[in-house]
C-alpha cells in the first residue's frame, strides 16, 4: 500500500517554494527576514509532520509564532535583569 499522503519535508519545502514569487518582491533585507522565518518552519518540521495540518502555511505561520515568542521572552528576560540591577545600584 502506497501512501496517500506526501511527506511532510518535501511538501513543506514545495510551500516554502510557493512563496518564491512573495519573496521575490521584498526589499533584500526583508528577504534575509523571509528566509529567516522559512528555517524556522524547516527547525520545526518535526513537529508539524506530526500536527497532521492541511494547509501547510498553518505550520508555518505557528513556527514563525513559536520562535518570535521565544525572542520575547528572551528579550524580557534581559529587560528584568537589568531592572534588577538598576534598581540594586539606585
Amino acid at each position: 500500500m502506497g501512501r496517500t499522503v506526501p511527506a511532510f519535508r518535501p511538501a513543506l519545502e514545495h510551500e516554502i517554494e510557493s512563496w518564491k514569487d512573495y519573496k521575490r518582491a521584498l526589499r533584500p533585507e526583508e528577504q534575509k527576514i523571509f528566509d529567516k522565518l522559512m528555517n524556522f518552519a524547516r527547525i520545526h518540521a518535526d513537529a508539524g509532520s506530526l500536527g497532521a495540518r492541511p494547509m501547510l502555511s498553518e505550520v508555518l505561520f505557528m513556527s514563525f509564532a513559536i520562535e518570535q515568542e521565544k525572542k520575547i521572552m528572551t528579550l524580557e528576560k534581559k529587560i528584568e535583569e537589568l531592572e534588577q540591577k538598576i534598581e540594586g545600584k539606585g
